[in-house]
């Protein structure tokens, strides 16, 4: 019996339906719903993005407020020919 070589990559160790990567990955893009996240990857990533809206709002309330449309004057509206 001989010993079989240690992998680092987990690429070869996947065993599902067939055997074979290929034909694991045809079998999950046909099956749809057999295939879900683990509850703790879907807490992790809505706890990430929780976090990550977060994150933003801080950056949006230390900013500088910008006038992208100033409120204009009823002069500047006859000057430009709109009435």
């Amino acid at each position: 019996m001989t010993r079989r070589k240690k992998t680092r990559s987990l690429a070869d160790k996947v065993q599902i339906r067939t055997g074979k990567r290929k034909d694991f990955k045809k079998w999950r893009h046909e099956n749809p719903d057999q295939v879900t996240s683990s509850t703790r990857f879907t807490q992790k990533k809505r706890q990430q993005r929780k976090l990550q809206a977060a994150r933003k709002m801080a950056r949006q309330e230390q900013g500088q407020p910008i006038a992208i449309h100033p409120q204009q004057t009823g002069d500047d509206t006859l000057q430009r020919g709109d009435a």
